[in-house]
């Protein structure tokens, strides 16, 4: 894997770093996302020392602002002529409805317009890589969730869980509609379940739900469980040429009905592109 570059989101912590770590140790360079400097630093260090790779690079955004977004895709391209495999990770779940500084609802934001500019910002540099992956985490959670077109930014009636499913199951419209797009090029992309891990993200989770579910945290898959199947898919032989498919335990899942309604998936595909026009 010496020649592979991969880019992991969300990777100071939880599965992102543990993504990060594994494919460092396996000698490729890595670009770490991280939203936080002194954090990203931490980790960055920790994973240098503990994998003796000196190809771990750091870049900062904050996947709420689009401007954070367009000028990391940006600088990505201006640094590295190629890339094997974007790995979409970092996430957010917000008891209390939030709008960004663009204007939309921060769970949506962060856990899908974040993915789709991203992403689409470097399909070029993807294409002439290719042989290359996309892997976006996505969640179980997505089979709770449906796309409310009327009201995406969910001024009536939010609810954390509500957002959070709705912003999984975007993923996986988003998954699927881009693997239509990209039939033919040489990029495949699939996303995945990683499982309950016992991760930084229920300490965002408030009120009753959050006092319900964080006695059971202790029971809870650790990272490098949930992590599995994200690296699995990201580098493995065994999936090259794989696309448009949702992973659970590296086997292969049905996601909900709604998820392979086209329709939908063009309609939230041409949202996407409105709500995050490209300079």
């Amino acid at each position: 894997m010496n020649d592979k570059i991969y880019l992991v989101t969300g990777a100071n912590s939880g599965i992102g770093k543990v993504t990060a770590k594994t494919l460092a140790a396996d000698g490729a360079t890595v670009i770490m996302i991280c939203r936080s400097r002194d954090k990203g630093e931490a980790a960055r260090d920790e994973i240098v020392k503990e994998t003796r790779n000196e190809n771990v690079d750091l870049m900062i955004a904050d996947f709420s602002e689009l401007s954070q977004i367009r000028k990391l895709a940006a600088d990505v391209k201006a640094k590295y002529p190629r890339l094997h495999t974007l790995v979409n990770n970092a996430g957010a779940y917000n008891s209390a409805r939030m709008l960004t500084a663009d204007g939309y609802e921060t769970t949506f934001a962060v856990n899908h317009l974040a993915y789709f500019l991203l992403t689409v910002e470097l399909l070029d540099l993807l294409k002439s890589s290719a042989p290359s992956r996309i892997v976006n985490v996505a969640s179980d959670a997505h089979r709770a969730g449906r796309i409310h077109f009327e009201d995406l930014n969910l001024m009536n009636g939010y609810n954390g869980w509500k957002a959070y499913a709705q912003s999984k199951l975007a993923n996986i419209l988003f998954t699927y509609e881009l693997a239509r797009r990209l039939e033919g090029t040489g990029v495949t992309v699939n996303c995945m379940h990683p499982g309950g891990v016992n991760t930084n993200f229920f300490n965002n989770i408030k009120g009753v739900a959050g006092t319900l579910v964080r006695p059971f945290t202790i029971f809870m898959r650790t990272p490098e469980k949930g992590a599995d199947t994200v690296i699995w898919l990201a580098s493995s032989p065994e999936v090259e040429g794989v696309t448009g498919k949702y992973f659970v335990d590296r086997k292969e899942k049905n996601s909900n009905p709604e998820s392979y309604d086209g329709e939908v998936a063009a309609r939230l595909w041409e949202v996407s592109e409105k709500m995050v026009p490209r300079l």
